[in-house]
């Protein structure tokens, strides 16, 4: 009898995360396999962007033990709104942003959050069901560093996932990991939007000289390999760390950054579909010769794929 009650339990979540994604258009885990690759940045400052461009968008910080989405947003003071104390509705930074994170739950900043992979994991199908984010155009998805528990419960709960986005510095290290992420995403059948290769050079702002504090290409080369999509670089400057440290939004400011440039180009290329979003073999993309079979999973409005199409 108790087996059949946390299985209908079980089941009843499962509808009301299916209904809740239902009303959002597209659905992004954004992943990494090694911490400190800034994927959270990435997070953001796309979310900021794809607002700017006039899309609804929302975040939803799956990283438990180190939740940084709000202070990045500066809102790390918001409350999750619950009226009727089942339903849970986001802080609203800005206008068209919605955001949900654990760290509006915790009133001390230094405590550590001493969870196992099963409270993980209810946290985040809890917020998947729970909250009401309405209609959106978008909902990102920031996870912790790896292919563990929390990426396993995104892609395991929402059956309509439109596909990952893989950040790695350019470094061999980071890129090794990275590579299990692309591995990840192909083992549960998850289309890879695309690689963003961040920190890819730091240019001094006294001489304008490139420095390649982590090398530079990495993450391409690594795409070209796997035959998945390289959305672009995004290279390290002051500003934009002195920006994410404040809770600035980075991408409003007026003045000309690369880093700026380049996080709007990626956002452009996502937005607008230009970027290929398949988990299979893309050797042949944009080719008289690419399979149907490779358009199976992807959300692109490349050349081939509406050729396959029709």
């Amino acid at each position: 009898m108790a087996d059949s009650q946390v299985k209908d339990e079980w089941d009843l979540q499962t509808e009301k995360i299916q209904d809740r994604m239902d009303k959002i258009g597209r659905k992004i885990l954004i992943m990494s396999g090694k911490g400190g690759v800034g994927k959270t940045t990435i997070t953001v400052n796309l979310a900021n962007a794809l607002v700017d461009m006039g899309c609804t968008v929302g975040i939803l910080d799956t990283d438990i033990t180190g939740p940084n989405v709000a202070k990045m947003l500066g809102c790390e003071d918001g409350v999750l709104g619950s009226p009727d104390g089942t339903t849970l509705y986001p802080v609203e930074p800005r206008e068209g942003l919605k955001v949900v994170s654990l760290a509006f739950a915790i009133q001390d900043p230094d405590a550590p959050i001493i969870w196992r992979g099963s409270l993980k994991n209810t946290a985040i199908r809890q917020f998947l069901a729970d909250v009401e984010w309405g209609t959106l155009d978008y909902l990102l998805i920031d996870s912790p560093p790896g292919t563990g528990d929390e990426q396993l419960t995104v892609c395991q709960s929402i059956h309509s996932l439109t596909g990952t986005i893989i950040v790695t510095t350019p470094q061999p290290v980071a890129v090794l990991d990275a590579r299990r992420s692309v591995g990840f995403s192909r083992k549960l059948g998850c289309a890879i939007i695309g690689v963003i290769e961040n920190m890819s050079g730091l240019r001094c702002p006294e001489c304008g000289t490139e420095i390649p504090i982590f090398g530079i290409g990495g993450g391409e080369k690594m795409c070209q390999e796997m035959h998945v999509p390289f959305l672009g670089r995004v290279p390290m400057e002051i500003d934009l760390r002195e920006a994410e440290d404040s809770g600035v939004d980075f991408m409003k400011n007026g003045i000309s950054h690369p880093s700026r440039e380049a996080l709007m180009e990626i956002c452009r290329q996502i937005n607008f579909g230009t970027a290929c979003s398949t988990s299979r073999d893309t050797s042949f993309l944009g080719t008289p010769q690419c399979s149907p079979s490779a358009c199976a999973s992807c959300t692109s409005n490349c050349a081939s794929r509406n050729r396959n199409a029709k």
